[in-house]
């Protein structure tokens, strides 16, 4: 009966069994593109690092090259700094809000809170029965009749004016 009940929402065909074809097509596609990717790094790099040290074979040596690494770090490190300044100051400046705002001050109305607490209570009691029933019945059938409509809490705290949003 679970099974039944599950929906395949996506299907891959190289995960399936056969597709050889396909399998080694999309195998060689996926490593040439991660050669796309790791080649020029490893080209940029070991040429930088050749223009400090004598050693390291040179693959290309423009100087034009070497100063656009030099400069490309230069601005990464400072907008990884920008970075670093503006994430430290976001969070003491929420930090303090949160102590000035939120924890001396409730978000909500408590006595409404209350009103609505208990509205919801008497409301499930009506439906499903009272509290020590529920919570000491082994199990328990709710009938078509009992299922909630989309927004009938919504509309219970409407009727009683418990809406926190007007």
């Amino acid at each position: 009966m679970k099974e039944k009940n599950q929906q395949q929402l996506y299907t891959d065909k190289y995960f399936e069994s056969g597709h050889i074809l396909l399998k080694i097509r999309q195998t060689i596609v996926a490593i040439i593109g991660w050669f796309a990717v790791i080649i020029p790094i490893v080209i940029t790099v070991t040429s930088f690092w050749a223009s400090f040290n004598p050693k390291i074979p040179h693959i290309w040596s423009f100087s034009e090259g070497i100063y656009e690494i030099k400069f490309i770090g230069i601005i990464l490190v400072f907008a990884w700094v920008m970075t670093v300044i503006f994430s430290t100051g976001m969070t003491i400046i929420q930090n303090r809000k949160r102590a000035r705002v939120v924890e001396q001050w409730p978000t909500f109305n408590p006595i409404d809170q209350k009103k609505r607490k208990q509205t919801i209570d008497d409301f499930i009691d009506q439906r499903f029965g009272d509290q020590e029933f529920r919570e000491n019945v082994r199990s328990y059938d709710v009938q078509p009749e009992q299922n909630l409509e989309t927004h009938e809490i919504q509309k219970l705290y409407a009727k009683k004016d418990l809406d926190e949003v007007d």
